[in-house]
């Protein structure tokens, strides 16, 4: 899964659950998951803009680039293999490819590159990549076999300017803050913000996707951070703000958002990012009306004659914000 020709980058919100939702995911198995993804991201070309790692499931938002005209050299993607191939199989890639080079067999070495170009700056190979080798190392570890994950993975297309982009992206950072795990997204290691906030430079190189749409291309530095963090509370003016500047409140509980939603009143983007919103799970693509209209449009053959359109207004928020491709009726939100 690529991004679509009509776009220069497609952004993805994947997640995946480990079987029976057991919450068998520790400190060292985040930080191994996290290390592994990070050595896939820069194999795959693909970049996380931000993440999650909880006890028993995982969210990454992924961009997506289109596949460069100019390929990386011999050496480029050897040195890109390092961390995914052991240093015996990337001697072996190397003598293979100089061997074929000086024989003149340059339509043979080109097809051996093209074997691993074929799964660059793609989705689905990006997350089976990194699920199968955390799951070897997991069951090395616990003595187990099978799959560890209940499904291959779920994914949702964002649009990558305006709202929805920043808005899935606090949605994934907040998670830990959802969970009652801590009050401060900055306090969670395992998810993007937290990473950021700690100097990761992966970390930071995706927070500043989100924030130039926030705040645009020159926001660089402490001002990053703070138009971020800014961001995630709710940009001051709404309840998510504690008083005095104090540690993030954890949110609304299930008989304060129910009351709401039997007034008929709309959650804040702010309340919305404290429920389980099965949009950003299950919506198919999510943006504005235009994007998700002109994304209906290139995959028009996949959908029945009777439907119109792509666009259906996310319910519960907002009205006017966000649109996503599926309407979703039953429990689109839960506290």
């Amino acid at each position: 899964m690529k991004a679509s020709p009509e776009m220069p980058v497609g952004y993805y919100h994947c997640i995946s659950r480990v079987v029976d939702r057991a919450f068998v995911l520790g400190e060292e198995e985040k930080d191994v998951f996290t290390r592994m993804m990070r050595e896939y991201e820069r194999f795959y070309g693909v970049r996380v803009v931000t993440h999650c790692v909880m006890s028993n499931h995982f969210h990454i938002l992924l961009e997506v680039p289109q596949r460069p005209e100019k390929l990386p050299s011999d050496e480029e993607l050897l040195g890109l293999m390092k961390g995914i191939y052991s240093k015996v199989m990337i001697g072996t890639i190397r003598q293979e490819l100089t061997m074929l080079r000086e024989a003149g067999a340059v339509e043979a070495a080109e097809r051996l590159r093209e074997s691993f170009f074929m799964r660059m700056w793609d989705v689905s190979f990006f997350m089976k990549s990194l699920k199968q080798r955390f799951t070897q190392w997991y069951n090395r570890k616990h003595g187990r076999k099978g799959t560890l994950w209940e499904e291959r993975f779920r994914s949702v297309l964002v649009e990558g300017a305006g709202v929805a982009l920043a808005t899935m992206a606090a949605y994934i950072d907040l998670n830990p803050v959802r969970a009652g795990l801590v009050s401060d997204p900055k306090d969670y290691r395992w998810c993007g913000y937290g990473e950021a906030v700690a100097g990761r430079k992966e970390a930071k190189r995706g927070m500043a996707v989100v924030v130039e749409y926030l705040k645009g291309k020159d926001c660089r530095g402490e001002a990053m951070f703070s138009a971020y963090r800014v961001w995630l509370y709710g940009q001051g003016e709404e309840k998510g703000e504690a008083e005095g500047g104090g540690a993030l409140k954890r949110g609304f509980n299930r008989d304060q958002i129910a009351e709401v939603l039997e007034k008929k009143g709309r959650l804040s983007r702010w309340e919305m990012l404290h429920c389980r919103v099965r949009y950003f799970a299950d919506g198919a693509v999510i943006g504005s009306k235009g994007f998700v209209n002109e994304v209906f449009a290139v995959n028009r053959e996949r959908f029945g004659p009777k439907r119109k359109d792509g666009a259906r207004r996310m319910r519960g928020i907002e009205p006017g914000t966000l649109y996503a491709m599926r309407a979703l009726r039953i429990n689109p939100i839960a506290a």
